[in-house]
């Protein structure tokens, strides 16, 4: 399924009605995602869990508690000039990886959203997401905060947010890769974070 010529309002409507997988008849919400239309800078994670699945919004639990503080580190905020959307719109049950099938579904869903938004920086926030988005092989304990860079956008893989809170000690790199951002938002990105 291929969007084009379609506004964002008309592409989440499409989106919460979407049955193009078996996540649909476990899912409470379509978490399509949240933040400015406009933002320069996306972020992507794999999909949604429990809570994200209750309130139909992105990383709003405790991982999305974090994410918040590190956004706000670099000045970054989720309703100013960040846009934050998965992989998968709808929750993995028992928040299991999404399967391959799902994924491959669901990317209509997510190519649709960044050609609307036309972010010159793509976060991939954990393993899936950067493996899905950067490449197959990644690695992401050996290759978050590197950048990559395809069709003029530059591609950054990080921990994901509930990794930092099962593991304290990826912190020191977390924060290092939000600095490592930073400086590619004053680089590339042409809007002002302030």
């Amino acid at each position: 399924m291929i969007f084009l010529n379609i506004n964002f309002e008309s592409l989440k409507s499409e989106c919460l009605k979407c049955e193009k997988c078996d996540l649909c008849k476990t899912r409470t919400n379509v978490v399509f995602g949240v933040g400015n239309e406009k933002a320069e800078v996306m972020f992507i994670g794999e999909g949604p869990g429990e809570n994200e699945d209750l309130q139909g919004e992105p990383f709003v639990g405790r991982a999305g508690k974090l994410l918040d503080k590190l956004l706000y580190a670099v000045d970054l905020d989720r309703n100013k000039n960040v846009y934050i959307a998965n992989i998968v719109k709808c929750r993995p049950p028992k928040n299991r990886d999404p399967f391959q099938d799902e994924q491959i579904e669901c990317m209509d869903w997510l190519r649709a959203q960044t050609r609307l938004i036309r972010p010159k920086i793509i976060v991939c926030l954990g393993r899936i997401a950067g493996m899905k988005i950067i490449k197959e092989d990644l690695k992401i304990t050996k290759e978050h905060g590197v950048w990559f860079e395809r069709n003029g956008i530059h591609m950054m893989a990080m921990f994901h947010p509930a990794a930092i809170l099962r593991n304290p000690n990826q912190m020191e790199d977390a924060l290092k890769d939000f600095i490592i951002l930073r400086e590619k938002i004053k680089e590339v990105c042409e809007r002002t974070y302030d």
